[in-house]
């Protein structure tokens, strides 16, 4: 039988309870602790990174964030660059590259209907964009390409009972199509997601009707809130399904996203309970924060605080 120090340096990954956790994270299971490096996703810093986009990787990397999800930009999904050269320009700056954004299906951009602005307060307009229903193996082999672990739908079509279940028909496939290619599908949430709709709510519905293998949950922690939702309770009642979370602050009146630790969600009493939730990377994300740079340093400098 291996010796506990032997089957940690050679396992990968462990099971636990049907989780598959890493190994960075079962080493902490057995020393008490639950100490992840500090994620961003770069959605935060749309405002700047189209001008420089190897300074700013550097910046975030001098700030102490370790691990990127990427989104679309200016200039196309990968800032400029092919999947493989934004993987390796990453790797120069220590980041590791886990998770990239895509739309579900096609419908009006942005969803919430505000425009990011540029430095200059001139809105940004996006290329056009691919989509997991239309281009899903094109998506898929571009996630392969860059060596990523996880492929994320950002948001999808939910305003009716049609609309929600052709969205779950997509990412059932899309999430077999992913995992063939050796990738995790999410999906990420807005407050939409929480409010009726025809008398369901979304959230539910996705909850129940998404393959718990083929598609996890990514779970935007101020959305939620903002949804009316309590993520610990969600985390309680479907353990193991939130790996991914985007960690977001917001105002008291729901109205403003703020850096981490400036707004009202408990993040001490979220990150006590990421065992259950199954969480394995978090990301911080400020949604067109005046100030990005600025945002992301409280952002971190609270986190580390709180020694997540």
């Amino acid at each position: 039988m291996l010796k506990r120090r032997q089957f940690l340096k050679s396992a990968g990954t462990f099971a636990l309870g049907g989780l598959m956790i890493p190994r960075r994270a079962l080493a902490n299971l057995f020393t008490g602790t639950m100490t992840h490096p500090v994620g961003l996703q770069l959605y935060t810093m749309n405002a700047v990174i189209d001008q420089d986009v190897p300074g700013t990787l550097e910046k975030v990397a001098a700030i102490g964030y370790r691990e990127l999800e990427s989104a679309f930009s200016a200039k196309g999904a990968f800032y400029g660059y092919t999947p493989k050269a934004f993987s390796a320009l990453t790797r120069q700056y220590g980041l590791s590259w886990i998770s990239h954004h895509v739309l579900g299906a096609p419908f009006q951009f942005p969803p919430n209907g505000k425009m990011p602005l540029d430095k200059q307060g001139k809105p940004v307009h996006f290329p056009p964009m691919m989509n997991l229903k239309d281009n899903g193996p094109e998506l898929v082999d571009e996630a392969a390409a860059g060596g990523l672990s996880w492929l994320v739908c950002a948001t999808t079509p939910i305003g009716s009972l049609d609309e929600i279940q052709a969205s779950i028909r997509v990412l059932n496939r899309s999430g077999e199509l992913a995992r063939k290619a050796g990738i995790q599908l999410a999906y990420h949430n807005h407050f939409m997601e929480f409010r009726p709709v025809q008398g369901k709510i979304p959230y539910d519905l996705l909850l129940h009707g998404l393959d718990p293998d083929l598609v996890k949950m990514e779970l935007d922690i101020a959305w939620a809130t903002k949804g009316g939702a309590d993520p610990v309770k969600l985390f309680r009642e479907n353990p193991g399904r939130f790996p991914l979370w985007h960690v977001k602050d917001i105002s008291a009146d729901m109205n403003t996203l703020e850096p981490v630790g400036k707004g009202v969600v408990n993040f001490k009493r979220i990150f006590a309970n990421a065992r259950i939730a199954g969480m394995q990377h978090f990301f911080v994300e400020h949604d067109h924060p005046p100030h990005p740079f600025a945002s992301i340093t409280t952002s971190y400098q609270y986190l580390k605080a709180l020694q997540v």
